[in-house]
């Protein structure tokens, strides 16, 4: 390592240890330690909403499959439609392709039943998007000629938003992910092949269909919302009916003092993933958009350096480029890789979009965990201290081993280019994760056209970079 890596790794270490410190002395402040250092086992969160019972749990996995079911159950809506947005366009196209734009889906529906909307209000500084002025103007476009209801939440954190993907119908259905309706940095809009696209970038996402007690959960969290924006206090059900045999928790980031009623705010999404990571014994599997949480790398870390069995391992798939924090994920890459000291127990990867020797870019926006195959968590939050502390955002999270390993294997048969992914994880991950991905890296780097999705990350870029990660927690996220 030379001279100055050795004072970056050390300079950016100092950083992170003090931002650890600095979020526990936060939420002990605020009676919330306990979603940082949980001292219990088990993996449902204590500082959430208990979990629910007897739901029906079906996760929409891209854009083509997730947005015409989200219309569908619009259209059919009988009492209300509540929708909540980081960016929402009314152009949009919802789907199936060619359908009628979001504004025209939504005001249809408003003439017969509510329909309430919140969307972030944008950026107040204009150092990212979408900027306020941009933001109001599309509301204005969203609403004009219609009856539909949209309000503009102000983050209380200067450089923070409102994340959440929530599409709730009639406090009976709800959709919940990490899919905005919007083109905004790329069109949500795309298939499990993921072909390559010649006038824009591909996207891959998730989102979580839900039906029964759960439901309530997500409908209470608009409420609040609603009321805090609308100054509108809206009903809920006392109870729903069984839909299903899933069990399913609401989880949730809101940062103290973002709201009246909560006035310490709600960490559990933090909680929940460092429950889960650190009881993982055979398997750990993430797609997020950014990896770059000290918490939960530090987690990580931990486990490879002292595998808890020959057969674990970590697999991530990240974007092959982020929209922001990309030296820092690399930075956290290169720790990863240096704990996995050539064990080949963990993998860092990317998708690309192709059809035949075309490629391109392919954007990973979906935020799914899965650990031993009994843990699954999808939703709005991203793998960093913006998701875990500062943004609101919005998960799910079941402990149906049946439903978890079904997610991995469809998850897997998607990238792996296969139509089935059953069989042992540890198997595939050596057979077919590792060496495909090696390859289509070394052929990306040779300039030879890829022959596969699934490319390998390489842990780091110029140098480690281990200090650009702290350096935006302790600035933006502090």
């Amino acid at each position: 390592m030379r001279a100055l890596d050795r004072v970056d790794a050390a300079v950016g270490g100092g950083i992170e240890h003090a931002m650890i410190h600095h979020h526990m002395r936060r939420l002990r402040r605020h009676g919330q330690l306990k979603a940082l250092a949980p001292a219990t086992e088990g993996l449902w969160a204590e500082t959430a909403a208990p979990p629910r019972f007897g739901n029906a749990m079906e996760v929409l996995i891209d854009g083509a499959n997730a947005l015409p079911r989200m219309a569908e159950a619009i259209q059919g809506a009988q009492r209300h439609v509540h929708v909540c947005s980081w960016h929402l366009e009314p152009d949009f196209d919802p789907g199936p392709r060619k359908a009628s734009p979001v504004k025209e889906l939504l005001a249809e529906v408003a003439e017969r039943v509510p329909v309430r909307v919140i969307v972030w209000a944008g950026a107040p500084v204009p150092v990212f998007q979408p900027r306020r002025g941009a933001v109001k103007a599309a509301r204005e476009r969203l609403v004009a000629g219609t009856k539909i209801q949209c309000q503009l939440d102000a983050c209380t954190r200067l450089m923070h938003c409102h994340h959440e993907k929530l599409v709730i119908v009639d406090d009976e259905l709800a959709f919940v992910g990490g899919i905005d309706l919007t083109t905004l940095a790329g069109d949500r809009y795309d298939t499990n092949e993921h072909a390559f696209k010649h006038d824009g970038i591909g996207w891959h996402d998730a989102s979580a269909m839900l039906r029964g007690p759960i439901v309530r959960d997500v409908a209470a969290h608009f409420a609040m919302r609603w009321e805090a924006t609308a100054d509108e206090a809206l009903e809920l059900p006392t109870e729903l009916e069984a839909a299903g045999d899933t069990a399913v928790q609401f989880t949730r980031t809101v940062p103290e003092g973002a709201y009246k009623v909560l006035p310490r705010g709600e960490f559990s999404v933090l909680e929940t993933y460092i429950r889960a990571l650190r009881s993982a014994q055979r398997l750990i599997y993430l797609e997020n958009q950014f990896l770059w949480s000290p918490e939960i790398v530090h987690i990580l870390e931990t486990k490879l350096r002292t595998p808890p069995s020959p057969d674990f391992r970590v697999v991530v798939l990240l974007p092959h480029k982020a929209n922001n924090g990309q030296d820092d994920t690399r930075g956290m890459l290169a720790r990863l890789v240096e704990a996995d000291d050539g064990r080949k127990q963990f993998l860092a990867a990317t998708i690309m979009s192709r059809s035949g020797e075309q490629s391109g870019p392919l954007y990973v926006h979906a935020k799914i965990g899965i650990v031993d195959d009994e843990w699954l968590a999808i939703g709005s939050a991203n793998l960093n201290e913006h998701s875990l502390f500062n943004d609101t955002e919005v998960d799910v999270v079941t402990c149906d081993p049946a439903l978890a390993r079904a997610t991995r294997e469809t998850l897997w048969a998607e990238h792996l280019e296969r139509d089935d992914a059953s069989g042992d994880a540890t198997r595939l991950v050596d057979e077919a994760w590792h060496p495909i991905a090696s390859e289509q890296l070394e052929r990306q780097r040779a300039g030879a056209p890829l022959t596969h999705h699934l490319v390998e990350l390489p842990g780091v870029s110029r140098r480690s970079r281990r200090l650009l990660g702290p350096l935006d927690a302790l600035v933006v996220d502090g």
